[in-house]
């Protein structure tokens, strides 16, 4: 039997997953939310439905695969959401938005060749667009220290020291300080009430519009396959599990479709928590690390009880304060992002491109900036990619016929793709 700390080491490690992935982005989250048009009463309630559905989604892959599989909010979406800014047709248009990106992510398992289109958007083009989608988020602790440097200086300074000696928690300690100075000057003012901290779903009848679906849940989707659920799979493969892909798309497509009235805006595999879960910090044996996923499965559903009042908290900060702690915790995920899009001469044009429109917010036909900077990048890539001939050279060059290749001598065994389930109890 294992000793008593090995029993607990798991236990431990999926409380700090759970506490890490929350608190270093659920701002980010509410600010994406009220963005888009969310009341904070809608904003309280996309929380609260994101913690719940995403918590019951990693109960239940981790309780029938016995992995380590974790799930979170698309943080990136929801910095995407603050990029983008009100859609045509107002808060209604943006759920029926996610209720469209969770039904993209339900089709993805049924029809993999959906995920191979996004796959074949060209890496540097998804990272800049990513990158320009941060930015506006990033520059809100620059401004906010500028506009008021004693309220936001505190959370500057406290994200700092704690990325020099403790970077994992850099960003939520920065949101406690954030929260801390909020709650002291809501409670001295009387602005909060115990009601506030109650939690509640806020239904919303979704509603459909093409400016929304393009602008809104098309670049949502994107961001959200591109940014997390690949990258998801990549982390675990490094730590030796193989996602079983038809069903982790099936429960965040319906995780997400689940939640998307309430105003959550979508559930993807996690990426950098899912590292705490699965990695052996987690527990020695690989075996027994489904246990700290698990355990922040069960975190998550606590957390959601709590959402109410952080959500009232956030309501009641003066303007900036919380966006500059949001965009501190979004530092890291920018400079990954700026260093994948250029970090290939080749194509770096395309990538600037699709950089400069996304950062734009630049909106066409009502349609947002990062739809237009997938379009454009896209379309510098072909240009610059396309081969030229001279003129009055052969549409094809005379090539010497290849050899066939040798017949095996065995039968072949493939290797299994994330999108095949090979996922199986120990």
């Amino acid at each position: 039997m294992d000793p008593a700390p090995d029993r607990l080491r798991p236990v431990l490690a999926g409380l700090v997953t759970a506490l890490v992935g929350f608190t270093s982005s659920f701002a980010v989250v509410l600010a994406g939310l009220r963005a888009v048009g969310a009341t904070p009463d809608q904003a309280a309630s996309g929380l609260l439905a994101l913690c719940v559905t995403q918590g019951a989604g990693i109960l239940w892959l981790t309780w029938r695969h016995r992995t380590p599989l974790t799930l979170a909010w698309s943080t990136p979406g929801a910095a995407l959401l603050v990029s983008t800014g009100a859609v045509t047709g107002g808060w209604p248009a943006a759920v029926g938005a996610f209720c469209v990106v969770g039904a993209l992510v339900l089709l993805t398992a049924l029809w993999p060749r959906l995920g191979d289109l996004v796959a074949a958007i060209p890496a540097p083009i998804a990272q800049a667009m990513l990158a320009g989608v941060l930015l506006t988020l990033c520059l809100a602790p620059v401004r906010s220290l500028v506009a008021t440097p004693l309220l936001v200086a505190p959370v500057v300074l406290t994200w700092l020291v704690l990325l020099r000696v403790a970077p994992r928690w850099a960003a939520p300690a920065a949101l406690a300080v954030t929260l801390a100075v909020v709650g002291y000057e809501a409670v001295d003012g009387g602005t909060l009430a115990w009601s506030d901290a109650v939690p509640r779903l806020d239904l919303t009848t979704p509603a459909l519009s093409w400016q929304a679906v393009v602008g809104l849940a098309v670049p949502l989707y994107v961001v959200t396959m591109a940014s997390q659920n690949v990258p998801g799979v990549a982390v675990m493969a490094s730590f030796g599990y193989r996602v079983p892909w038809r069903e982790a798309m099936t429960v965040t497509g319906l995780a997400t479709l689940a939640g998307a009235t309430a105003g959550g805006h979508a559930i993807n595999l996690a990426a950098i928590s899912a590292a705490l879960a699965a990695g052996p910090e987690a527990h020695p044996d690989p075996r027994r690390r489904w246990v700290a996923a698990h355990t922040a499965g069960w975190a998550y559903l606590v957390l959601a009880v709590g959402s109410a009042g952080l959500a009232a908290l956030v309501a009641a900060a003066p303007a900036g304060l919380v966006e500059a702690a949001a965009g501190l915790a979004l530092v890291g995920t920018l400079g990954a992002a700026v260093a994948g899009a250029v970090a290939e001469p080749r194509g770096r044009e395309a990538a600037v491109v699709t950089f400069l429109v996304a950062a734009s917010g630049t909106v066409v036909a009502g349609v947002g900036a990062a739809f237009w900077a997938i379009l454009a990048g896209l379309a510098v890539h072909a240009v610059l990619t396309v081969r030229r001939r001279p003129a009055g050279a052969p549409s094809e060059p005379a090539r010497e016929p290849a050899a066939p290749p040798p017949l095996p001598t065995t039968t072949p065994h493939p290797e299994p793709s994330p999108r095949e389930e090979t996922s199986a109890r120990p």
